[in-house]
């Protein structure tokens, strides 16, 4: 399994069936493999929510990690007992009493200490005591008594779903109560449908789907939503009376969501502030088409984008829909100058051909990091580089005289250095009473590139001759610099401040 995913991290929902030996009769246990990176808490929140044992799987080199104590939460939550497996026991620098302190830490004491938490040392690596964990899992499950009735009409959970382009919308489903036979008619949130064929996990034809078991669906008119519940129902007229409910609900949502981003908002403040002419405070919007293999994906990606700072940079999803890039994609992010990125999807030859002639940029990511530091570096481009002053030195006036049509500072270089072309700051007793360009340098009457500090010089700017003696100069240059989202947001909040609005 690992093997098929890109960077050797699961990045999806699977569901597989394992027969387990039980006082000699073997026994079905479904398992719901989902990510453990932290990009995916949305999915992990949803695997919990569908199971009825949660098995928490801990490296015993890592320790505990903040997707650890995530995963337990999303567990204590949808009230699942936990099974820990500390992994990787063979690794050198594994340290699996280590493992235990933390967990017994957090409040999941090991049965070993006395506690109510079982935990398992294994080896995924070498397969070392799987056998220990499957019957620990079967035990914790007699324990529970997890019962459900076959004899009615089926009820679960939609695990995962993607638009296949040959068979058309597919929906991984879990059925936890009843009993799905092929050709029941479906209600899924927005979808509906009457199921054309069912696979099991090995991707073999099935005909029906007890309780627990999870089965990947042909059949509906569309893509249902990860997390939908889903519902067998007597009647085609019934199962599209109720989607279509669903679906109006769901618009009348999605149109009170775009209804708010009109509204005044920190960035829309920020950006009557900046017509002020103050440095670093610039808004920018940047359109995405997002197209990814799974609907579960979309929140997942979502989730981890919300974490970028966006005070500047506002990101508007035009499109967010599983499937692999097409025409229209190209077609909308031409009409409203988006990027298109896809996520474990394919761009057709076609249409890599037809973005190239239409400008449009396609990017293709198999790693979410990958596709979120991309986010981060096309937002940050958008931001207007920062003006940074690098100080050379400073002078201070000894003698004013003239020369010319003007007057120039006769001065004492006490730090640094002073360098013809540089940027002066002139203070008269700690305040500043001009900033320009030092336009004329000079030593014993000869004129230079630069003086250094404990030299005398004469200093000539071309529009101020108002010196004075113990006026002191200061020489610096000034450089344009790329910033980060977070050091823009920081001026953001400045000037909002700076303009008396509570942030």
């Amino acid at each position: 399994v690992v093997a098929s995913e890109a960077g050797g991290i699961t990045q999806g929902i699977g569901a597989y069936q394992v027969l387990v030996p039980v006082d000699g009769n073997p026994q079905a246990c479904v398992f719901l493999d989902t990510p453990g990176h932290e990009a995916f808490g949305a999915m992990r929140a949803r695997g919990a929510k569908v199971t009825d044992i949660c098995i928490i799987v801990v490296s015993a080199d890592d320790g505990v990690q903040p997707q650890t104590n995530e995963a337990i939460a999303h567990a204590k939550a949808a009230r699942v007992p936990v099974v820990i497996a500390i992994n990787k026991v063979d690794k050198e620098g594994a340290n699996p009493e280590r493992v235990m302190q933390e967990l017994s830490q957090i409040g999941l004491m090991p049965e070993m200490w006395g506690g109510d938490t079982p935990m398992v040392q294994i080896s995924a690596l070498k397969g070392e005591n799987v056998d220990e964990l499957l019957e620990t899992v079967m035990l914790v499950a007699e324990l529970l008594e997890l019962k459900a009735n076959p004899h009615r009409n089926a009820k679960g959970t939609v695990i995962e779903a993607c638009l296949d382009k040959a068979k058309g919308p597919l929906a991984t489903l879990v059925v936890q109560n009843g009993t799905l036979n092929k050709g029941d008619i479906l209600v899924c949130g927005e979808a509906f449908g009457k199921i054309r064929a069912m696979y099991d996990d090995r991707g073999s034809l099935v005909d029906q789907a007890a309780p627990s078991n999870a089965v990947q669906i042909i059949g509906l008119n569309n893509v249902p939503l990860a997390g939908d519940e889903f519902e067998s129902v007597d009647d085609l007229d019934v199962a599209r009376e109720r989607a279509n409910a669903r679906a109006d609900a769901m618009r009348i949502e999605r149109i009170n969501a775009k209804a708010g981003e009109g509204k005044v908002t920190l960035s829309s403040i920020a950006a009557s502030i900046s017509s002020g002419n103050q440095v670093g405070i610039d808004t920018h919007g940047l359109n995405i088409i997002l197209k990814v293999d799974f609907q579960g994906s979309i929140e997942a990606i979502r989730q981890a984008i919300q974490a970028l700072p966006q005070e500047n940079v506002s990101l508007r999803f035009l499109l967010q829909a599983p499937g692999d890039v097409s025409l229209s994609d190209v077609d909308l992010a031409v009409a409203s100058e988006g990027i298109v990125f896809g996520f474990n999807v394919k761009a057709p030859g076609s249409v890599k051909k037809y973005a190239k002639q239409k400008s449009v940029e396609i990017r293709l990511y198999k790693v979410i990091y990958d596709l979120i530091d991309d986010l981060r570096n096309a937002m940050e481009g958008l931001l207007d580089l920062a003006e940074e002053e690098v100080p050379l030195g400073s002078a201070k006036v000894r003698a004013v005289f003239s020369s010319g049509s003007g007057k120039a500072a006769g001065c004492m270089v006490t730090t640094g250095k002073v360098v013809e072309g540089c940027n002066v700051r002139v203070l008269r007793k700690g305040k500043e009473v001009y900033v320009g360009t030092l336009d004329s340098l000079r030593r014993v009457k000869e004129t230079v590139k630069e003086v250094g500090a404990g030299l005398e010089c004469g200093i000539g700017v071309d529009d101020f001759d108002d010196w004075e003696e113990g006026d002191v100069l200061e020489a610096f240059n000034t450089v344009k610099k790329a910033r980060t989202l977070e050091e823009a947001s920081a001026t953001v909040t400045a000037a909002l401040k700076g303009a008396g609005v509570q942030v």
